[in-house]
């Protein structure tokens, strides 16, 4: 029972179910953020869903629709997921390169200190 315990308790595993998690909120946002783009195209185009366009009896409409709805998910994944995530490491991320940095040249200090 320990080691079942020490598998749940893992890192990765909490991390995992978290995302997951926060994934399934964040989808019925984006679903809702997709229906309302999709408003505004069929105020545009005249219809909301292309499902109905069969040009020559090809039902072309449904894949449209899936690929609008797919370029607007990645666009909102992106923009604010990657985007905020990536500004955020750039920030973050210098000031633990200086601390490697600092600790590089002090262990070059040491090793010269040493060679005399």
């Amino acid at each position: 029972m320990a080691g079942f315990k020490k598998f749940l308790m893992q890192g990765n595993l909490v991390q995992l179910a978290v995302a997951f998690v926060i994934g399934a909120a964040f989808s019925t946002v984006v679903k809702a953020f997709t229906a309302m783009i999709m408003d505004l195209i069929g105020k545009l185009g005249g219809t909301p869903n292309f499902s109905s366009y069969q040009p020559g009896g090809v039902h072309v409409g449904d894949f449209i629709t899936a690929v609008i709805t797919f370029v607007i998910v990645a666009a909102v994944i992106y923009f604010g997921v990657v985007k905020p995530y990536e500004a955020y490491r750039e920030r973050f991320a210098k000031e633990e390169e200086a601390e490697v940095k600092e600790i590089d040249i002090l262990a070059e200090i040491r090793d010269e200190l040493r060679a005399r």
